[in-house]
């Protein structure tokens, strides 16, 4: 299991990667896309919806089911990774560099986890 120091990680298994100046980017980690199998459909949310820390912001669609996606942030969602929408294994591929989201104007956060706090959790689900 990949997991970058230099991120955050939510228990619901999001990564949240600061952009500076209220700005943040968030995908799914390596753990969820290995645990739900080869994605085939993202549901995009809109730019310019707000987001709830710990609320569903989209869900993701693989051979085995349909999971929702969750928000570490509040914000207003200033920009999705449409490339997604066509291309949703990029996930699969590279879950870190694949981001849904990017954020602007955030305010409260879930527990963020750094990366070995991750690990601890996923171990448990493992």
């Amino acid at each position: 299991m990949n997991t970058p120091e230099t991120l955050k990680y939510s228990k619901s298994h999001e990564w949240v990667k600061d952009l500076g100046d209220g700005r943040v980017e968030i995908g799914l980690t390596d753990f969820a896309q290995d645990a739900l199998g080869d994605l085939v459909f993202v549901n995009l949310p809109e730019v310019g919806d707000e987001v709830k820390a710990g609320d569903q912001f989209c869900d993701v669609e693989s051979v085995k089911a349909v999971s929702d996606v969750f928000s570490p942030v509040t914000g207003t969602i200033e920009e999705v990774n449409e490339e997604l929408a066509d291309k949703p294994e990029l996930i699969n591929e590279d879950p870190y560099g694949a981001w849904i989201i990017r954020v602007a104007d955030t305010a409260d956060t879930v527990e963020l986890l750094d990366a070995a706090g991750y690990e601890a959790v996923c171990a448990e689900e493992e």
